[in-house]
Protein backbone atom coordinates (compact mmCIF):
# COMPACT_ATOMS: atom_id res chain seq x y z
CA UNK A 1 0.00 0.00 0.00
CA UNK A 2 1.22 3.91 -0.89
CA UNK A 3 1.08 5.53 2.36
CA UNK A 4 2.29 8.68 -0.24
CA UNK A 5 -1.27 9.11 -1.08
CA UNK A 6 -3.30 11.50 0.27
CA UNK A 7 -6.37 9.95 2.53
CA UNK A 8 -9.77 10.17 0.13
CA UNK A 9 -11.38 13.84 0.74
CA UNK A 10 -15.00 13.13 2.81
CA UNK A 11 -16.09 16.13 1.46
CA UNK A 12 -16.26 14.05 -1.80
CA UNK A 13 -17.68 10.91 -3.09
CA UNK A 14 -16.09 9.13 -5.91
CA UNK A 15 -18.21 6.70 -8.36
CA UNK A 16 -16.76 4.63 -11.53
CA UNK A 17 -18.06 7.55 -13.58
CA UNK A 18 -18.80 10.23 -11.31
CA UNK A 19 -17.22 12.77 -9.10
CA UNK A 20 -19.94 14.53 -5.83
CA UNK A 21 -18.28 17.09 -5.09
CA UNK A 22 -18.53 20.35 -2.74
CA UNK A 23 -20.26 23.15 -5.17
CA UNK A 24 -18.24 25.56 -6.63
CA UNK A 25 -20.06 30.08 -7.56
CA UNK A 26 -19.57 28.63 -10.89
CA UNK A 27 -21.66 26.04 -10.48
CA UNK A 28 -24.91 28.51 -9.96
CA UNK A 29 -25.00 29.42 -13.54
CA UNK A 30 -25.47 25.91 -15.07
CA UNK A 31 -27.85 24.78 -12.28
CA UNK A 32 -30.10 27.72 -12.87
CA UNK A 33 -30.35 26.40 -16.46
CA UNK A 34 -31.45 22.90 -15.35
CA UNK A 35 -33.73 25.00 -12.93
CA UNK A 36 -34.90 26.84 -15.58
CA UNK A 37 -35.31 23.22 -18.37
CA UNK A 38 -39.29 22.69 -18.35
CA UNK A 39 -38.68 19.44 -19.28
CA UNK A 40 -35.88 18.96 -16.24
CA UNK A 41 -38.68 20.14 -13.92
CA UNK A 42 -41.55 18.84 -15.31
CA UNK A 43 -42.79 17.21 -12.59
CA UNK A 44 -42.28 20.00 -9.79
CA UNK A 45 -44.82 22.85 -9.73
CA UNK A 46 -42.91 25.14 -12.16
CA UNK A 47 -39.48 26.25 -13.16
CA UNK A 48 -37.00 28.36 -11.22
CA UNK A 49 -35.68 31.86 -12.02
CA UNK A 50 -32.38 32.57 -10.94
CA UNK A 51 -33.31 34.32 -8.41
CA UNK A 52 -34.95 31.28 -7.11
CA UNK A 53 -32.22 28.93 -8.20
CA UNK A 54 -29.94 30.57 -6.18
CA UNK A 55 -31.85 30.58 -3.19
CA UNK A 56 -32.14 26.89 -3.81
CA UNK A 57 -28.02 26.91 -3.95
CA UNK A 58 -28.09 28.81 -0.63
CA UNK A 59 -30.23 26.32 0.98
CA UNK A 60 -27.84 23.43 -0.12
CA UNK A 61 -24.64 24.92 0.70
CA UNK A 62 -26.76 25.97 4.28
CA UNK A 63 -27.66 21.97 4.69
CA UNK A 64 -24.23 21.05 4.30
CA UNK A 65 -22.72 23.68 6.98
CA UNK A 66 -25.35 22.34 9.55
CA UNK A 67 -25.57 18.39 9.18
CA UNK A 68 -22.38 18.15 6.95
CA UNK A 69 -24.25 16.41 4.25
CA UNK A 70 -26.44 17.56 1.39
CA UNK A 71 -27.07 17.63 -2.45
CA UNK A 72 -23.50 17.60 -3.86
CA UNK A 73 -22.75 18.94 -7.27
CA UNK A 74 -22.42 16.07 -9.75
CA UNK A 75 -19.52 15.99 -11.88
CA UNK A 76 -18.96 13.61 -14.73
CA UNK A 77 -15.31 14.14 -15.17
CA UNK A 78 -14.07 14.08 -18.94
CA UNK A 79 -17.76 14.98 -19.91
CA UNK A 80 -19.25 17.77 -17.75
CA UNK A 81 -18.00 19.74 -14.70
CA UNK A 82 -21.78 20.08 -13.42
CA UNK A 83 -24.22 17.94 -14.71
CA UNK A 84 -26.56 18.65 -11.62
CA UNK A 85 -26.70 17.41 -7.94
CA UNK A 86 -27.15 14.35 -5.88
CA UNK A 87 -26.84 13.58 -2.48
CA UNK A 88 -28.99 13.35 0.73
CA UNK A 89 -31.32 16.19 3.10
CA UNK A 90 -33.13 16.04 5.87
CA UNK A 91 -37.17 15.76 4.77
CA UNK A 92 -37.99 19.97 5.50
CA UNK A 93 -41.55 18.82 5.78
CA UNK A 94 -43.64 16.59 8.07
CA UNK A 95 -45.56 13.66 6.96
CA UNK A 96 -46.07 10.02 8.23
CA UNK A 97 -42.76 9.00 7.33
CA UNK A 98 -40.66 12.22 8.53
CA UNK A 99 -38.23 12.96 10.59
CA UNK A 100 -36.30 11.23 7.45
CA UNK A 101 -32.92 12.05 5.06
CA UNK A 102 -34.03 11.23 1.65
CA UNK A 103 -31.83 10.79 -1.47
CA UNK A 104 -32.84 13.31 -4.56
CA UNK A 105 -31.22 14.06 -7.76
CA UNK A 106 -31.47 17.22 -10.38
CA UNK A 107 -29.67 16.28 -13.34
CA UNK A 108 -29.75 18.26 -17.08
CA UNK A 109 -31.74 16.32 -19.44
CA UNK A 110 -28.79 15.88 -22.05
CA UNK A 111 -27.45 13.45 -19.13
CA UNK A 112 -30.71 11.67 -18.87
CA UNK A 113 -30.67 7.70 -19.78
CA UNK A 114 -26.86 7.28 -19.44
CA UNK A 115 -26.78 5.81 -15.43
CA UNK A 116 -25.25 8.74 -14.01
CA UNK A 117 -27.97 9.61 -11.41
CA UNK A 118 -28.24 5.67 -10.47
CA UNK A 119 -24.80 5.76 -10.14
CA UNK A 120 -24.19 8.94 -8.27
CA UNK A 121 -27.20 8.17 -6.31
CA UNK A 122 -25.53 4.56 -5.25
CA UNK A 123 -22.50 6.51 -3.72
CA UNK A 124 -24.45 8.65 -1.61
CA UNK A 125 -26.57 5.85 -0.03
CA UNK A 126 -23.23 4.40 0.35
CA UNK A 127 -22.16 7.19 2.46
CA UNK A 128 -25.05 8.14 4.05
CA UNK A 129 -25.56 3.83 5.23
CA UNK A 130 -21.58 3.23 6.18
CA UNK A 131 -20.30 6.88 7.07
CA UNK A 132 -23.17 8.58 8.77
CA UNK A 133 -25.02 5.22 9.52
CA UNK A 134 -28.52 6.26 8.71
CA UNK A 135 -31.32 3.82 10.00
CA UNK A 136 -33.13 4.60 6.50
CA UNK A 137 -32.97 6.37 3.65
CA UNK A 138 -36.45 7.39 1.35
CA UNK A 139 -37.30 8.98 -1.44
CA UNK A 140 -40.19 10.02 -3.13
CA UNK A 141 -41.92 11.51 -6.38
CA UNK A 142 -45.25 11.61 -8.05
CA UNK A 143 -46.21 8.74 -9.69
CA UNK A 144 -45.62 9.88 -13.58
CA UNK A 145 -42.28 10.79 -13.00
CA UNK A 146 -41.05 6.74 -14.23
CA UNK A 147 -37.32 8.31 -15.27
CA UNK A 148 -36.86 9.19 -10.93
CA UNK A 149 -38.80 6.24 -10.04
CA UNK A 150 -36.61 3.71 -11.99
CA UNK A 151 -33.67 4.88 -10.59
CA UNK A 152 -34.94 4.69 -7.27
CA UNK A 153 -36.05 1.18 -8.11
CA UNK A 154 -32.14 0.14 -9.05
CA UNK A 155 -31.18 1.74 -5.88
CA UNK A 156 -32.69 -1.65 -4.14
CA UNK A 157 -35.84 1.55 -2.76
CA UNK A 158 -38.69 -0.17 -2.31
CA UNK A 159 -42.44 1.64 -1.76
CA UNK A 160 -46.19 -0.07 -0.58
CA UNK A 161 -48.74 2.68 -2.48
CA UNK A 162 -50.25 2.59 0.82
CA UNK A 163 -48.06 4.99 2.19
CA UNK A 164 -48.69 7.24 -0.80
CA UNK A 165 -48.91 10.67 0.39
CA UNK A 166 -50.40 14.11 -0.35
CA UNK A 167 -46.91 16.73 -0.71
CA UNK A 168 -48.09 19.29 1.85
CA UNK A 169 -46.30 22.14 0.12
CA UNK A 170 -48.80 21.91 -2.41
CA UNK A 171 -52.52 22.49 -2.45
CA UNK A 172 -54.56 18.82 -2.05
CA UNK A 173 -56.07 19.29 -5.78
CA UNK A 174 -52.57 20.35 -7.85
CA UNK A 175 -52.15 17.58 -9.84
CA UNK A 176 -48.34 17.11 -8.69
CA UNK A 177 -49.50 16.61 -4.76
CA UNK A 178 -49.65 12.63 -4.88
CA UNK A 179 -46.26 11.39 -4.16
CA UNK A 180 -45.09 7.70 -3.88
CA UNK A 181 -42.46 7.00 -1.12
CA UNK A 182 -39.87 4.53 -1.39
CA UNK A 183 -37.65 3.18 1.28
CA UNK A 184 -34.93 1.64 2.29
CA UNK A 185 -33.42 0.47 5.25
CA UNK A 186 -29.91 0.19 6.33
CA UNK A 187 -29.93 -3.72 7.06
CA UNK A 188 -31.71 -4.23 3.24
CA UNK A 189 -28.66 -2.50 1.68
CA UNK A 190 -25.97 -4.36 3.72
CA UNK A 191 -27.72 -7.36 2.41
CA UNK A 192 -27.69 -6.13 -1.02
CA UNK A 193 -23.72 -5.38 -0.90
CA UNK A 194 -23.58 -9.15 0.66
CA UNK A 195 -21.93 -7.32 4.12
Amino acid sequence: MNNDLPPPDPAMLQGARVLLRPWRPEDRAPFAAINADPLAMRHFPAPLSRHDSDALADRVEAHFAQYGFGPWALEIPGVSEFAGCVGLLNVSFQAHFTPAVEIAWRVAPAFWGKGYATEAAACAIRHGFRALALPEIVSFTVPANLRSIAVMQRLGMQCDIREDFLHPNLPPQHPLCLHRLYRLRRGQWLEQQGS
